[in-house]
């Protein structure tokens, strides 16, 4: 099964050949792809390199924390793919967009105030959690509104931070 996948406007084409072999962009890798305990988190052995992230579904694809970075990714398979560029392309991102805690942590910033207007990708909050500062972009153009933690605040894993309009 062929998938295409967009991650920051970009889009890969991942084919999977077996359990433990892909086919990224045509170039063959090897793989080992396991989640570690009952968390969101998983672990990537890609051609020998060790890569481990926090993965979590959200209403428009997935989140994925890799490397203190966090990045959303929308999967699709080229079925899927052809019968929405069929039906008129790209589906724009409207309506209310809530950023959630992709992990246990400790709010450390909230570099936005309620109101301001932000464009995809400046950093919304930042989490500190197992020792690292991670920034949350926003996804998408907007007005951030209804900020919901405070700086020092404790946040559980999809725990909802802030909206952006």
């Amino acid at each position: 099964m062929k998938y295409i996948t967009t991650i920051e406007e970009k889009e890969y084409s991942i084919e999977i050949i077996d359990e433990h072999h892909i086919l990224l962009d045509g170039i063959p890798y090897e793989v080992d792809f396991d989640s570690v305990g009952n968390q969101p988190v998983f672990s990537l052995i890609m051609n020998g390199f060790s890569y481990e992230a926090y993965i979590y579904p959200e209403n428009s694809g997935w989140q994925v924390l890799l490397h203190g970075r966090l990045y959303s990714a929308n999967v699709e398979d080229e079925r899927e793919k052809r019968l929405k560029a069929a039906a008129g392309g790209k589906v724009i991102e409207r309506g209310e967009y809530h950023l959630k805690a992709p992990m246990p942590g400790m709010v450390i910033a909230i570099p936005v105030q309620n109101g301001q207007k932000v464009q995809s990708g400046d950093v919304l909050v930042i989490l500190e959690s197992m020792k690292m500062q991670n920034e949350l972009k926003a996804p998408k153009d907007g007005v951030v509104s209804r900020i919901k933690v405070n700086v020092g605040d404790s946040v559980e894993q999809n725990q909802t931070l802030l909206s952006v309009l």
